[in-house]
């Protein structure tokens, strides 16, 4: 299977003595920064919402992005990322031989680079896919990004030997995948917090679940969807009622 997640707004820039890869769309990723960077302090606080001293941080990231950037100012993506989906992935904590599995099956979604291994290296950014950025592909990163990443997780998936991908990005993400390009089954599993017997989806849980899906599938290697029905953890179940082949879904107490 192949799995997709979101990136984070936050970073973690901590050092990582890990040898790193070019991120595939690293050319594009110019691009837009280049866009990015000509936008002014006021333009860019509208455009990703941001408050003045977020605005002036991302404006210079956009100002010192480089075309040929210095090793030191690169961190590997999947480490690069902080924030709720990433404490759930924990990959820091995965092994030489995971981290190798992850690099075959694991991208991440992302705004900027369109599709990211996690050992890709990436720059400082910060820029959301759902971003109203105009380019001359049109007024949103949607339109910019067209099928580019469909057709390369088309590629990817081909290439890690399945036709299975596993939807754990959020809807903002995974609507920048051109479903009509995409050749591959989507399950995008759901998970639920269950308080006094009604079933709710939580975003804070739900974006942490979904990091730890990610890493249950690399952990296990898993080839087979209906092994993602073993998922517990954090005290997650399946729930055979609630769920449909291309949808499963988890629920918990709400306490746990």
């Amino acid at each position: 299977m192949l799995v997709v997640v979101s990136p984070a707004k936050r970073l973690d820039w901590s050092e990582r003595d890990v040898e790193m890869t070019e991120p595939r769309f690293a050319d594009e990723a110019v691009k837009l920064a280049k866009t990015a960077r000509n936008l002014t302090l006021g333009e860019l606080k509208s455009l990703m919402k941001l408050s003045d001293d977020l605005a002036k941080l991302n404006r210079d990231r956009f100002r010192d992005f480089s075309e040929t950037p210095e090793a030191e100012t690169l961190r590997p993506a999947a480490l690069g990322f902080a924030g709720d989906t990433y404490q759930g992935l924990e990959a820091a904590s995965l092994d030489a031989e995971e981290m190798a599995w992850a690099q075959d099956h694991l991208r991440i979604l992302s705004g900027l680079y369109g599709v990211l291994r996690p050992l890709d290296g990436i720059q400082q950014y910060r820029l959301e896919m759902g971003s109203r950025l105009k380019t001359r592909r049109g007024g949103s990163l949607y339109d910019y990004w067209g099928d580019k990443i469909a057709k390369a997780l088309n590629e990817e998936a081909e290439a890690a030997g399945t036709d299975v991908l596993v939807n754990c990005a959020s809807q903002e993400y995974f609507g920048a995948v051109d479903e009509k390009a995409l050749k591959l089954r989507v399950i995008t599993p759901q998970f639920m917090e269950d308080k006094n017997g009604t079933p709710k989806i939580v975003s804070f849980y739900a974006k942490r679940a979904r990091g730890a899906m990610a890493r249950f599938i690399v952990q296990r290697r898993l080839t087979n969807p209906d092994a993602l029905r073993d998922f517990d953890t954090g005290g997650y179940a399946w729930s055979e009622a609630l769920s449909t082949p291309d949808k499963p879904v988890f629920v918990r107490a709400a306490d746990a």
